[in-house]
This record gives structure tokens, sequence and C-alpha cells, in this order.
């Protein structure tokens, strides 16, 4: 089981309703080192899981996703995927570790992954280590995209702590 730390919900002015307070659990597996986010491939297998995160949704703590995510709502912490959509409408504050990001929405973290796509009305701030990076004409990127080769995925095992 992976327990998230916290579960609510926006109000009608989009801050967090607090008064729902509480503890969430959703199944997951160990994944081997095989089913790890990595560049083995560069896009995501027919048949690989899709869950979604509705907008008016918000989660804080750690996601491990064995397939895709796509992202509507809002999402503080680290998320572990094989692919990771931020949505136009999504929010996303902390760490992304997958083959394959695509952003359309807010990003304030850091991205590792191979392939990374940030959209026309993306906002990004933070760091995006990646194989290989585009950004469409009218995105907002505020931060760095450092180059990584290939390899540097298949052995991130835990991700470098945040510079001051």
């Amino acid at each position: 089981m992976l327990a998230l730390s916290f579960l609510s919900v926006h109000d009608a002015a989009g801050r967090w309703d607090t008064r729902e307070q509480g503890m969430f659990m959703l199944a997951s597996m160990r994944r081997s080192p095989a089913q790890r986010p990595g560049p083995a491939v560069a896009h995501v297998e027919p048949g690989t899981p899709v869950s979604f995160l509705g907008r008016g949704v918000g989660i804080q703590g750690t996601l491990e996703i064995d397939g895709e995510l796509v992202i509507n709502g809002l999402v503080k912490g680290r998320i572990s995927a094989l692919k990771l959509v931020i949505a136009a409408g999504g929010l996303v504050e902390g760490d992304i570790v997958a083959r394959e990001v695509v952003i359309s929405g807010q990003l304030y973290g850091r991205v590792f992954a191979p392939n990374v796509v940030v959209e026309a009305s993306a906002v990004v701030e933070g760091r995006i280590f990646h194989t290989t990076l585009t950004v469409v004409q009218g995105a907002r990127v505020t931060g760095r995209t450092p180059w990584r080769p290939v390899n540097y995925f298949d052995t991130l095992e835990t991700l470098p702590e945040v510079r001051e």
C-alpha cells in the first residue's frame, strides 16, 4: 500500500479545503528494476494503464504509477511513472521521475526524464534533466535544462539533493 500524507480538494476560489484532511491509501506494487522508469523506450507501450487526477483534486505525498498519469489537479510531492502528462489545468510542485513527460500546465520542481516536451501553455520553474527536450514557442521556462546521457537515467536510484 502507498500512503499519501494528505488528500484534499480545492474550494471554489481554488484554495485548499483543509476540512477534508485525512489519510488515503492506494494499492501499489513494488517495482522490479525492469519496471522502474528509465529510457528503455521513448514511448509508452499500447495497453499501458492510464490514470487520471481530475480537476479539483489535490494530493500531497509520493505517487508511484506503473503506467501513465494525466494530472488536471494539484500534486505536491514526488511522482514516479512511465509517462506523466501535466494537462493545461494541472499543477505539480515537486520532483518527477519518468521515461516521458509532457507539460502543458504548471510545474515548480525538477524533472528527471529522457524525453520531455514543454507545450506552449506551460509554465515551468526549476530544472529539467533530459536527453531530448522539446520546448514549444510560447512556453515559459525559468531555470536550467541540463542535458544528461541516456545511461544517467538507467543508474538513477536516488534523486540528487536540491542545492540551496
